[in-house]
């Protein structure tokens, strides 16, 4: 008999969600799971890459100390049902991917990974304001016009 995995999830995504949601959110979850789990195991493993644009890197490398590195989290919540939240870290967990490109670091925790695989991570300069951002997240069915904020495909 085959043993049966509970999806989990962080305590800060099932605190930000809302009561009546999590039913949605859990299930949608344990599929990103067994999509996780299947591509991990099979040929397109590299599609769970994250990607960072020259941009990023280029301000990563700017406002980063040598222990320091971007960590990307999803959390629930925001107009579309998940955000993203960026923040500057130095500790890496186990249960962490470690990104790099040029020099610079992006660090996604398996759980969140599972939201943003195969996205790409840019840092964009505005008029109204400057922001690091995920970009063509292949998992993200839409997404609200400031792009903080998504809903994934089921």
């Amino acid at each position: 008999m085959a043993a049966v995995r509970a999806p989990s999830l962080t305590a800060s995504v099932l605190k930000a969600v809302i009561p009546g949601r999590r039913g949605r959110i859990l299930q949608a979850y344990a599929e990103l799971q067994a999509r996780r789990e299947e591509s991990s195991s099979g040929p397109e493993a590299g599609e769970g890459q994250i990607r960072l644009t020259e941009s990023c890197v280029q301000r990563l490398l700017e406002i980063t100390e040598e222990s320091e590195f971007l960590r990307l989290q999803v959390e629930g919540g925001g107009c579309s049902g998940f955000q993203y939240k960026f923040s500057l870290d130095t500790v890496i967990n186990p249960d962490d991917r470690v990104f790099e490109q040029g020099g610079a670091r992006v660090v996604v925790d398996s759980d969140s990974l599972a939201f943003v695989k195969g996205a790409q991570v840019d840092f964009s300069r505005e008029l109204i304001r400057s922001s690091f951002q995920v970009l063509n997240n292949p998992q993200a069915q839409q997404g609200c016009s400031c792009g903080s904020s998504f809903s994934i495909k089921l």
